[in-house]
């Protein structure tokens, strides 16, 4: 008997995991001989939206997300709760286990996944800082290639082609309008955070923490409100974040007086939050927090400008943590470590200034791990099959512009030889362009990102793109020497 599936795929990034899942759940469905719509909320928003009527016909409901899908709803239906990595590891094993071993949804107590259903029970860390992430994702980009285009303007050279300068020449059109781009490009960056921390209070407490996560996420960024040389960045960002999501959290099971609640998620909770918020950070919190990220990132510059090993090491281990879990918790890490690194040193000492090493190693190690698998399949054409090499051409396309969970499907295959060959070979890439002194200021994080970016290299082009190289390499030889030939 054929059963009707309705499911929703969504990862933390919204770009590959989400439909990689769609996919997967699509094909094994038609195999399986099922029917199923699938939407996915990525990057773009919503998409293949399901019904009322598809859910109500529906037999199970999967829900393959990273980060919090709305289940109100799925209200009566029984449903299973899993991560999207899952669903690509083996859909039609996680069909199978849905229709089983699902639950109706709204039923006290029960278990859907991993959360249990009508008790307190807080979801994790990295659940709130990855549904932060997937919409801090497109204005990072957005702001930094804007940011990246306008910088190129600023650099003024001499007759030689020296840069002796770098600041815009206004008194042309050219410099005065990319020097009005460069400030847009600063503005995103400046509301990046606050966004960020604005979604990850949505996470744990709704969209009734989003507007007081925000402010109090741009007041422990200012230096001129806190009275502090430096502001707090990403770390004060999710300190305030957590406060404001369980803050909200907390009075949302008070019970509020009939008259007054359709004003309390409106109005009420965001000004108790507000309010609350914005005294914590001023009188408590702010300036210890921004005093403690003063010394890192004057540590940091330290190490950098004393120590030649230190940028390389650094950049090893950012590129490792790249290629470790492609796209998993510890490549997030490392992306947002590299972002907050940026940001801050950009906010502290100026473009000029900036500490560049762990974004551009994050970026320069991005695609190592599905270029390497694709050039594995190259040079050790025997010890490939026929359907892994359509896959690696998949996952040359996927890195290429930089997504690096390309090479998902050969680590759930073989995990651990993988995950030691893309780390290798990312590590490599990190070190690389940390000892070419490369700066990373916005684009795509693969080869491709020397072209479709800006990129300040010793030899343009040719310094990033030998870098990654070389790592591909590594992880290639790697994987190629370790597999066995295929039989037939």
């Amino acid at each position: 008997m054929s059963k009707k599936i309705v499911a929703v795929t969504a990862c933390a990034a919204g770009i590959a995991h989400t439909y990689m899942a769609a996919e997967s759940l699509e094909k094994a469905a038609k195999e399986m001989g099922y029917d199923i719509k699938v939407e996915t909320n990525g990057t773009i928003g919503a998409e293949n939206v399901l019904t009322k009527e598809d859910i109500e016909d529906s037999d199970v409901a999967i829900i393959a997300a990273d980060i919090n899908v709305e289940l109100v709803r799925f209200t009566g239906k029984k449903i299973y709760q899993t991560k999207s990595i899952e669903a690509i590891k083996d859909s039609k094993v996680l069909i199978n286990t849905a229709l089983e071993s699902g639950e109706i949804f709204g039923k006290k107590g029960t278990k859907v996944g991993d959360i249990t259903l009508g008790k307190t029970k807080e979801d994790g860390v990295i659940k709130h800082l990855m549904n932060g992430i997937s919409y801090m994702i497109p204005m990072c980009i957005a702001a930094g290639l804007i940011l990246a285009i306008a910088n190129v303007f600023a650099f003024q050279k001499d007759e030689l082609g020296r840069i002796v300068n770098w600041g815009f020449d206004t008194s042309t059109t050219m410099g005065f309008f990319m020097s009005k781009m460069f400030q847009v490009g600063q503005v995103g960056f400046k509301l990046m955070i606050p966004l960020f921390a604005g979604f990850v209070a949505k996470s744990i407490g709704d969209r009734p923490a989003i507007a007081p996560a925000m402010i109090g996420a741009y007041i422990v960024n200012d230096p001129e409100i806190l009275g502090t040389e430096a502001g707090s960045g990403f770390i004060g960002a999710i300190i305030v974040a957590f406060i404001v999501g369980y803050m909200i959290k907390g009075l949302k099971k008070i019970k509020w007086p009939k008259i007054l609640q359709p004003l309390v998620p409106i109005m009420i909770l965001p000004l108790i939050a507000t309010f609350a918020i914005s005294v914590i950070v001023l009188f408590v919190i702010g300036k210890p927090i921004a005093g403690i990220m003063n010394g890192l990132y004057d540590g940091l510059t330290y190490l950098n400008n004393t120590h030649a090993s230190a940028p390389i090491i650094m950049g090893a281990i950012i590129g490792a943590m790249i290629g470790f879990d492609l796209g998993g918790p510890i490549n997030k890490t490392a992306l947002i470590f590299g972002t907050t690194i940026f940001t801050d040193t950009v906010t502290k000492y100026g473009i000029q200034q900036a500490n560049f090493v762990p974004g551009t190693a994050a970026q320069a190690a991005i695609s190592v791990a599905p270029l390497g698998v694709w050039l594995a399949t190259i040079l050790f054409k025997d010890k490939f099959t026929s359907t892994e090499k359509v896959s690696a051409n998949a996952a040359f396309a996927m890195g290429m512009v930089g997504v690096t969970e390309g090479a998902i499907p050969f680590v759930a295959s073989e995990p651990v030889k993988m995950i030691v060959a893309n780390v290798a070979g990312s590590a490599v890439a990190g070190a690389l362009v940390a000892k070419f002194g490369c700066k990373f200021y916005g684009g795509i994080g693969s080869p491709l990102g020397t072209i479709v970016g800006y990129i300040e290299q010793p030899i343009p082009i040719i310094t990033w793109v030998f870098s990654i190289s070389v790592g591909v390499l590594v992880t290639a030889l790697i994987i190629g020497f370790s597999r066995k030939k295929v039989e037939g």
